[in-house]
C-alpha cells in the first residue's frame, strides 16, 4: 500500500486549525464546498452528486480528524485521510502531520493527489495566518486532472 504524507506549520491556535479540518465551513474554505454531519459523514463537491464521500472515523477533538473514504475516485474508495494537529516546535506554531493512507497501488494519479494535497494545505496555512483562502475553485490547476 502506499501513502501520502505531508507535513505544515501554521501560526494559528491548534483548536483554531482543528476546527478548521473537522468542520464543514471550515473545510469549505480551504479545500472545497463541503455539507454533511461533522460527526458522521461529510459529502464534497457542492453540486447535485458530490464528487467524495467520506464517513467521519475518529475524531480526538483540537488533535486529530479521520475520514474513511466511502464513495468518489475509485483510486480513493478504502483510503482514509487524517489530520494529526499538535503544537510545533515554534512558539504559535501549530503543526498539521497530513496522511492519505492505504492506496491499493501507486498509480499516477497518487502522484497528482500529493500535489493537490499540498497546495491545499497551504491553503489551509495562508487561510489561518492571513485570510489568503484558496480553495479548489481559484487553485491553479496541477495538471488536467485538475
Amino acid at each position: 500500500m502506499a501513502d501520502i504524507r505531508h507535513r505544515v506549520g501554521v501560526y494559528a491556535p491548534q483548536q483554531k486549525v482543528y476546527d478548521t479540518v473537522s468542520t464543514p465551513e471550515g473545510v469549505s474554505k480551504w479545500w472545497m464546498p463541503t455539507s454533511g454531519d461533522a460527526e458522521k459523514e461529510l459529502e464534497f463537491g457542492g453540486g447535485e452528486k458530490p464528487v467524495l464521500t467520506v464517513r467521519v472515523a475518529e475524531l480526538v477533538p483540537g488533535q486529530r480528524v479521520a475520514w474513511d473514504c466511502v464513495d468518489g475516485p475509485a483510486e480513493w474508495v478504502g483510503t482514509t485521510i487524517t489530520f494529526d494537529i499538535y503544537p510545533g516546535p515554534a512558539a504559535e506554531e501549530t503543526v498539521v502531520k497530513f496522511t492519505h493512507a492505504n492506496w491499493r497501488e501507486p498509480v499516477e494519479f497518487i502522484h497528482h493527489c500529493s500535489t493537490r494535497w499540498g497546495q491545499f494545505l497551504f491553503s489551509l496555512k495562508n487561510g489561518l495566518e492571513n485570510g489568503g483562502w484558496q480553495p479548489v475553485a481559484v487553485m491553479p490547476l496541477a495538471s488536467s486532472w485538475s
